[in-house]
């Protein structure tokens, strides 16, 4: 707990710490990573280069320097955070290493503004901030060893299945070396991978891509031409090859009770939205899936979508959109007006793509009066805010 001193000093220096907090941010990783390079592998590289994790970081922080007043709205605006750090196994022996680069990456940015004072107050703010995510992190730890088919740690799987879902997309099924059950996850929920590459541990989140079964996971990995972790997928593992699993997480679940969903996805999106797809119709919800691919060799789990068709032909209307040819239901993309067709009333909304396809999805959905509450997505790497400039 911060002393009143210490509180006066953040609430002082917070403006100053917020106008200069990208800079810290995009110093503190390299700085973390020079130090402590056994780190490195937890965070992908491309998100490092693209400026997204530290984006992110910076985030986190602002949210909750403005949210730690209130405790529950902290822990909400913290269970993104906590989703991340669960399926990446992250101990609390990892923390100290950040706050001493943090303030280490701030005392470099800021300069002689860094009095002892200030350094003590923020580092107390940053331990506040690290004893209540180890907390909330031990807590859905021994949560889900506990479930039935649960487990600790990392967990070896095998290789029983691979599927060509479409020209880019293949699915692994997976199922536990030791034969033993396998724990339920929410349908919608990604979960934490990790391989070994030249010797070298990398660590990755992947949708999990079909609803809980007891004896498998599904992983549907699109083959990213300079993506170190799924070209290794493609291009080196085969059936009867193991990797390691964390725990499932993830906050992209279904909602609401009876009201109709509307599920948008462009190219790989499909991948936490079949899941939540198939079950809301199990529940008897009705069911809007809009899907935005390339062409046909692009459009992944069509076998899947036709199943649920038939199955639920009064439920479930499914929209094809190509870009780069006829043969869908629309050819071009995604726009205001094709969502407004087919938007059904007092929808609640799932969508899921590249950073661009969704910001502009929430613009159009906003637009068209859905509100925020109804509007759900989930990024497949930091989370960004979708309307910011």
């Amino acid at each position: 707990m911060l002393t009143p001193m210490q509180e006066e000093i953040v609430q002082a220096t917070a403006p100053v710490v917020a106008e200069h907090l990208d800079v810290i941010t995009q110093r503190f990783y390299p700085l973390m990573f020079e130090r402590y390079p056994q780190v490195k592998p937890l965070f992908n590289q491309a998100h490092q280069q693209n400026g997204g994790q530290p984006r992110a970081l910076a985030g986190m922080i602002l949210a909750y320097v403005q949210l730690r007043q209130s405790p529950q709205k902290a822990r909400e605006t913290l269970e993104i955070v906590v989703n991340k750090h669960v399926a990446l196994d992250i101990q609390p022996d990892q923390y100290p290493i950040v706050g001493e680069c943090l303030m280490a990456a701030i005392g470099e940015v800021l300069g002689d503004a860094v009095t002892p004072e200030v350094a003590d107050a923020w580092s107390a703010l940053y331990q506040e901030l690290a004893d209540l995510l180890i907390s909330l992190e031990k807590q859905r730890y021994q949560a889900f060893e506990q479930e039935p088919g649960g487990w600790r740690g990392a967990r070896r799987f095998r290789i029983a299945k691979t599927h060509q879902e479409s020209r880019v997309i293949r699915s692994f099924i997976l199922e536990p070396e030791d034969g033993g059950q396998v724990a339920a996850h929410l349908p919608g929920q990604y979960i934490g991978v990790k391989l070994t590459i030249g010797g070298q541990p990398v660590y990755r989140h992947y949708s999990l891509s079909d609803v809980p079964n007891g004896h498998s996971y599904r992983l549907s990995i699109k083959r990213e031409a300079h993506g170190v972790a799924s070209r290794y997928f493609h291009d080196q593992l085969n059936v009867g090859d193991t990797i390691e699993l964390l725990p499932p997480a993830g906050e992209l679940i279904l909602a609401g009770n009876k009201e109709p969903l509307m599920l948008i996805s462009g190219g790989v999106g499909q991948t936490p939205l079949l899941p939540i797809a198939k079950q809301a119709l199990e529940q008897g919800r009705s069911v809007t899936y809009l899907h935005a691919a390339l062409d046909a060799e692009h459009h992944a789990f069509a076998d899947d979508l036709a199943e649920l068709r038939n199955a639920y032909p009064a439920q479930l209307n499914t929209v094809t959109i190509y870009e780069n040819e006829a043969g869908g239901n629309h050819q071009g993309r995604i726009n205001r007006s094709l969502l407004s067709d087919y938007l059904p009333a007092q929808a609640r909304c799932y969508f899921v793509g590249p950073h661009g396809f969704m910001v502009l999805i929430n613009q159009e959905l906003e637009r068209l009066g859905v509100p925020a509450s109804k509007r759900h997505f989930e990024h497949f790497g930091p989370a960004e805010a979708l309307n910011a400039a």
